[in-house]
């Protein structure tokens, strides 16, 4: 099983986003690749993630919201980053991109 470094997007937001036969995601193997995947530990709530919260009252502590948002569609988790200015560093896992028809490549405005 790997374990994929956290994002870091342009604004400063950060999450881990994972992906295994251990992870909330779609297919749940270590193989990939994914239509959905584990969002974690995001620097602070986003109102995209929340309704995939497994526990949507999680306090932030330490810099980090307590809870894990499972089964998180692709296009959703791209979205969030595409919002936040780009990922700026960590990486994810591969993602199928027919499920994510809504993603536009990392660190690229959107189209107009």
């Amino acid at each position: 099983m790997k374990s994929y470094a956290k994002i870091v997007c342009a604004d400063g937001f950060t999450m881990s986003v994972q992906a295994s036969g251990f992870h909330y995601c779609d297919p749940r193997d270590d193989c990939g690749p994914y239509t959905k995947a584990e969002v974690g530990f995001p620097s602070e709530k986003d109102p995209e993630l929340e309704k995939f919260a497994e526990d949507p009252d999680a306090a932030t502590e330490n810099g980090a919201v307590q809870t894990v948002y499972g089964y998180v569609p692709v296009g959703v988790i791209m979205d969030v980053i595409e919002r936040r200015g780009g990922m700026v560093a960590g990486e994810l896992p591969e993602f199928d991109h027919f499920a994510a028809a809504s993603m536009r490549w990392l660190g690229q405005p959107p189209a107009k």
